[in-house]
């Protein structure tokens, strides 16, 4: 594929011109590893237009679109290509797993179609508010973008031609690249994974010394078996920790007390920059600090004598910037004895997990304002739907994280757009829906695959010594006859409200294995996730239009 230009902000390409080739379009992401499939963008104003630039090294039929959980079924789908015959092109709709169907309204309008060193390139142009029940809403949320192309001009199978990324069209922070690269590796060495369903390993290890600080600026995956790697945690240890291990997970080790997330990947996701004004902190006063790095494999065929030796490079540089980061883990308490049984044969039943930053305080003085910027959402094969709920004083002020169609292959870290402030005295609360009506036993929380999880890891700056914010009900007020005996929906409903009233056994965990806690949380309840009003769309961007895109990116 030729060079095409690097991800950059807009204020850069404005005042230094290396965007000028495409002013229009200052936002560029590659939605594949192997960078043969870009997609460039740019919009006047939230509620207006957007042009879309699909750059794909084929000179085949190209597709593209949004969908509501990284499959085809449900997804708004555009298809083209430059032909014997010319150009062709149409907005599809896809009902299933099969080849789409051209849309009854066609929102999309091409601007090009062009062959160019063995790649196609489509442009379109199209409101971001559709208005179309076979098309997709832009709106302030991530989203889920999907490709597809084929060899030839007869639109047919992808096989696997094919893949997704979820990104924040609206909200997107464009960054640039540091000269001279160098990172730190945390990686398994050539373990043979057993043949079970589920099986966490770990290795406890120190990085070589960096006497001062330094700040880790990106993260980057490096998978070894794509089929079997679900999600690996890279987690700070307390100062007790002074030996390193390589062995299966809680095994009641004493790394197992190694709870702070420091870098974090899980299957779907990338590779994961920081903000230009932020990054994790690494050495100095802490070069001596023991990491514990998991790994999950989900091994559901249960083969034997697969070799792995997957981990993360943490990029990193020492040129502090301005903020440290740090990563907060909150929603249900995992790991635990306290019982919370999904029944089965439930369509939509909810948990929830809370964390009152009030309690903070017990542990760190003072707490100033957490600035949230990205989330990572996790949950496990019964999971649906995932939201974050942010509280002061009491009601809710905004959501911190909405996945309305969670997929457990397609889990990222994503922007959360807009930076949430989260003052001293706010509530989080984490709210996961699951569907078991295909499950005919309970499902408990856990590790494994086919238990539950319900976590929302927030990305936040300037780190604080609290490591985890988590809760469960306090099965201890749940009277026997609460849980339900059968599938009968009344019942589950009134096992879910009780569940949801009794006391929250909330817990809180800082850098160093301190603990503190509270018996008596209480389960807010969540506000509907906000809809998009249609309005006539605007005039696409124009040089005052850049203007003001540059204005509203500064004050993001």
């Amino acid at each position: 594929m030729r060079s095409l230009l690097p991800l950059l902000c807009l204020v850069l390409a404005w005042t230094k011109g290396a965007g000028a080739s495409d002013p229009s379009l200052p936002f560029m992401v590659y939605l594949d590893q192997d960078h043969l499939v870009c997609l460039k963008w740019g919009f006047d104003n939230p509620q207006g237009t957007i042009i879309l630039k699909v750059l794909i090294n084929t000179t085949g039929w190209i597709g593209f679109g949004f969908s509501p959980n990284g499959g085809m079924a449900g997804a708004d789908i555009i298809m083209g290509g430059l032909g014997p015959s010319g150009i062709y092109f149409a907005d599809y709709y896809a009902t299933g797993n099969s080849k789409p169907v051209e849309d009854t309204k066609q929102s999309y309008t091409l601007q090009s179609m062009i062959e160019s060193e063995g790649q196609t390139i489509m442009t379109v142009q199209r409101s971001i508010q559709a208005c179309d029940n076979q098309d997709f809403d832009i709106t302030a949320q991530p989203i889920k973008l999907i490709y597809a192309y084929g060899t030839t001009d007869e639109i047919s199978y992808h096989s696997s031609r094919r893949g997704t990324m979820e990104v924040n069209l609206l909200n997107y922070m464009p960054r640039t690249s540091i000269s001279n690269p160098t990172y730190l590796s945390a990686s398994v060495d050539n373990i043979t994974v057993p043949a079970y369903h589920t099986y966490y390993h770990c290795k406890v290890m120190n990085f070589p010394s960096l006497t001062t600080k330094h700040h880790i600026y990106q993260i980057e995956p490096v998978i070894e078996n794509h089929d079997i790697v679900h999600h690996m945690l890279l987690y700070r240890c307390p100062s007790f920790v002074l030996q390193s291990y390589d062995k299966p997970c809680y095994m009641g080790d004493v790394g197992d007390a190694c709870f702070w997330v420091v870098a974090s990947w899980a299957v779907g996701g990338g590779v994961f920059e920081l903000p230009e004004n932020a990054g994790i902190p690494i050495g100095g006063e802490d070069s001596n600090i023991f990491y514990r790095l998991e790994v999950h494999y989900n091994n559901p065929n249960m083969e034997a004598g697969r070799i792995d030796s997957s981990g993360l490079r943490l990029h990193y540089t020492a040129q502090l910037r301005e903020h440290d980061v740090g990563i907060l883990n909150t929603g249900v308490l995992p790991l635990s004895k306290i019982e919370y049984k999904i029944p089965p044969n439930a369509p939509q039943f909810h948990t929830y997990g809370i964390c009152n930053t009030t309690l903070f305080s017990q542990l760190v003085n003072p707490v100033p304002d957490l600035q949230v910027f990205s989330v990572l959402l996790h949950t496990h094969l019964a999971g649906r739907k995932v939201r974050v709920g942010q509280f002061r004083d009491g009601k809710q002020i905004d959501f911190l994280g909405v996945n309305e169609n969670y997929d457990f292959e397609v889990q990222e870290i994503i922007s959360v757009g807009n930076i949430r402030t989260i003052k001293p005295g706010d509530e989080i609360v984490v709210e996961c829906t699951y569907n078991t009506v295909n499950r005919t036993g309970v499902t408990k929380m856990g590790l494994a695959t086919t238990d539950e999880m319900c976590l929302a890891f927030l990305y936040y700056y300037p780190a604080i010594k609290i490591a985890s914010c988590t809760s469960q009900p306090n099965s201890q007020f749940l009277i026997n006859s609460s849980y339900p005996t059968s599938s009968d929906q009344a019942e589950i409903a009134e096992y879910q409200n009780a569940l949801n009233t009794i006391p929250q056994f909330q817990l809180i965990t800082d850098d160093d294995d301190n603990n503190t806690f509270y018996t008596n949380g209480i389960v807010r309840e969540l506000m509907s996730t906000p809809t998009v009003t249609c309005n006539a769309p605007s005039r696409i961007m124009n040089p005052a239009g850049i203007v003001l895109l540059l204005v509203w990116i500064a004050i993001m």
